[in-house]
């Protein structure tokens, strides 16, 4: 399920407050952090975002 528009515009990075951008690869979602410097793809659950550095996956 996409989220929606309006709550992908609101979104940041808790980590470094870059906008975020919706992802789905291999059908699993995430919210990937714009930044250059941090790249953190945050998981989307049941069509929920996860916005824990504790939960984000390290760019590779």
């Amino acid at each position: 399920m996409p989220l929606e528009a309006g709550l992908l515009e609101i979104l940041a990075c808790p980590a470094c407050h870059a906008p975020l951008n919706d992802r789905t690869a291999d059908e699993t979602p995430e919210l990937i952090c714009t930044s250059p410097d941090c790249g953190l793809a945050y998981p989307v659950r049941d069509g929920i975002p996860v916005l824990l550095t504790d939960e984000a996956r390290k760019p590779e």
